[in-house]
């Protein structure tokens, strides 16, 4: 972190991680993060590449430094029910968790329970001052995700943000016809989806929500987006900062 003396603080979202602790540094580095600033994690902190343990451990300590949110995953989930009852489920391994497993192997036991912890005090959404909401995968509930009949969607849902890439840019917000989900926030963020599945490698942005999971966990990179100007930085390309391995590109 650098020294920016005292301008304003700014509030940064960064998107889905996957275990790629350098990608983290560097994002952290390019932005020029301080102290006084916010950070929103939009979670998957885990499953893919090799320094899962090593995320974990610097965002603990950097949870006592400044002001941090963490959004829960559905990677966050299943390491977190490994770490809650040591039951390998084959679908985490498959899908980036045997990286993280290995990661965890040599380490103690009392900062796996420390890492436990903060896993729990993980939050399923965050709201802030200014009506935005940031959320790991999205909400189906039209009353807003503090009325989800599913908890599940809050780490899993992707209709929220294919509804609003197919929105007719024409249909206004006053319209019966505007998606009433949209209406409820001023701005959405999101990770879950990345954004390499439509060819790009950026954060994206349709009508009010941003997808900031720009395929860290593959061939892409991990970005961090000021909120208030929507400038962002990226991380390297993440393979290229782990070359013998395969992140969730094989797994």
């Amino acid at each position: 972190m650098t020294d920016r003396g005292n301008k304003d603080q700014r509030t940064f979202v960064i998107g889905d991680i996957h275990g790629a602790y350098q990608a983290l540094q560097q994002v952290i580095e390019r932005a020029e993060v301080t102290e006084s600033d916010q950070l929103i994690f939009l979670g998957d902190f885990v499953d893919g590449w090799s320094q899962s343990f090593e995320v974990i451990q610097y965002l603990v300590g950097l949870e006592q430094r400044m002001k941090c949110v963490f959004i829960k995953g559905n990677h966050d989930l299943w390491c977190q029910h490994w770490l809650e009852k040591k039951i390998h489920n084959e679908t985490w391994l498959f899908n980036g968790g045997r990286a993280t497993f290995k990661s965890y192997h040599h380490q103690s036991e009392t900062d796996k329970l420390i890492h436990l912890q903060f896993f729990q005090r993980m939050l399923n959404y965050y709201i802030d001052d200014e009506n935005r909401l940031f959320i790991h995968a999205g909400f189906s509930s039209l009353h807003g995700p503090y009325m989800e009949h599913y908890s599940s969607n809050y780490s899993w849902d992707r209709t929220l943000w294919e509804m609003a890439l197919c929105m007719d840019k024409r249909i206004k917000k006053e319209s019966v016809l505007y998606p009433k989900r949209l209406k409820l926030f001023n701005e959405i963020y999101i990770g879950h989806t990345p954004t390499l599945r439509f060819d790009n490698f950026e954060p994206m942005n349709a009508v009010n929500v941003w997808n900031i999971d720009t395929g860290a966990a593959f061939n892409g990179r991990l970005s961090i987006l000021e909120v208030h100007t929507k400038q962002f930085w990226q991380s390297d390309v993440v393979q290229n900062l782990y070359p013998d391995e395969p992140g969730r590109n094989r797994d």
